[in-house]
């Protein structure tokens, strides 16, 4: 890698971009699988680069953008318009294919996830929510929209509290309370949760893979029940379920860059290394990166 293959200037956020990919593709498997309808609602912010990526990766974006081909040339392409001048910005913005909203505030992917599937049966919402983002106001009691959820006329909604520990430059509670207190806030909620964590990717893999099966189970099975009793039944109100997913912050980033520990703190937040146009010790941490 030579210094002109790089952008003089490097802009975007990796914090959360790691664990929204992994999650993209996992439920991109579960869809594929199950013929399921869904919609992924991204509440983290500053998680625009893991949708731009994902989409371009499915082949969605070149549908919508054929110039943005998926080969080398392509996805150079892409690279060099992310966050860049006449190019796309670095957040989902509406160029971003299958971006409905794109809101500057945190807090309302939950109560917007509820209200997506009322009165849609077939419909599955998956929503991401960020530990920076579980302490807003609206967001801690849009928990409850699961006491409004009709498992005989509405779709289903899937949390996924992504806890990577940090917000901009703080930790974040949720984070830091034990797993045995954290369950038991969300039971007290209404949900089952599933807790998968680890920083190995060979095993966070498969237990993510497994928690998404067990949850699916359970939804269909909830909604099958529901479904199924004669009219008039007076329906119970269902334990949903929701996964905890705990996962470093910058997950497979670097981890020590100029003496400092990256993955895993709140330096991961925004891009973890300068530009080599500025450090040219960088080049060769970017390198290893990518590779």
């Amino acid at each position: 890698m030579a210094l002109e293959h790089v952008k003089t200037r490097l802009l975007g956020h990796f914090g959360t971009t790691s664990g929204q990919n992994f999650i993209y593709v996992h439920l991109n498997r579960l869809i594929k699988e199950r013929n399921l309808s869904m919609i992924y609602v991204s509440g983290p912010g500053h998680g625009g680069p893991a949708l731009v990526a994902q989409v371009y990766l499915e082949g969605t974006y070149t549908e919508i953008y054929p110039k943005v081909t998926q080969d080398i040339e392509g996805m150079g392409k892409l690279f060099k318009q992310f966050s860049f001048p006449g190019g796309i910005p670095s957040h989902v913005a509406p160029e971003t294919p299958g971006s409905m909203h794109e809101g500057g505030e945190l807090g309302y992917s939950l109560s917007h996830s509820f209200g997506a599937v009322l009165d849609k049966p077939d419909l599955m919402v998956t929503c991401v929510i960020g530990d920076g983002e579980a302490e807003t106001g609206p967001l801690a009691t849009s928990w409850h929209s699961n006491k409004f959820l009709n498992p005989r006329t509405d779709g289903a909604v899937l949390p996924i509290l992504h806890l990577n520990g940090y917000k901009i430059a703080n930790p974040c509670v949720l984070a830091r309370i034990p797993d045995e207190e954290l369950k038991s806030l969300f039971v007290g909620y209404g949900y089952e949760p599933i807790i998968v964590e680890g920083a190995d990717p060979a095993i966070v893999h498969p237990a993510f893979a497994k928690a998404l099966d067990t949850c699916a189970d359970k939804i269909a099975e909830i909604q099958r029940k529901a479904r199924s009793a004669p009219e008039g039944t007076k329906l119970e109100r269902p334990i949903w379920p929701m996964i905890i997913l705990r996962t470093p912050k910058g997950w497979t980033g670097p981890k020590i860059v100029d003496g400092l520990q990256i993955e895993g703190t709140y330096r991961a937040h925004q891009v973890p290394l300068s530009s080599p146009a500025t450090n040219k010790n960088h080049l060769k941490l970017l390198e290893e990166w990518l590779r």
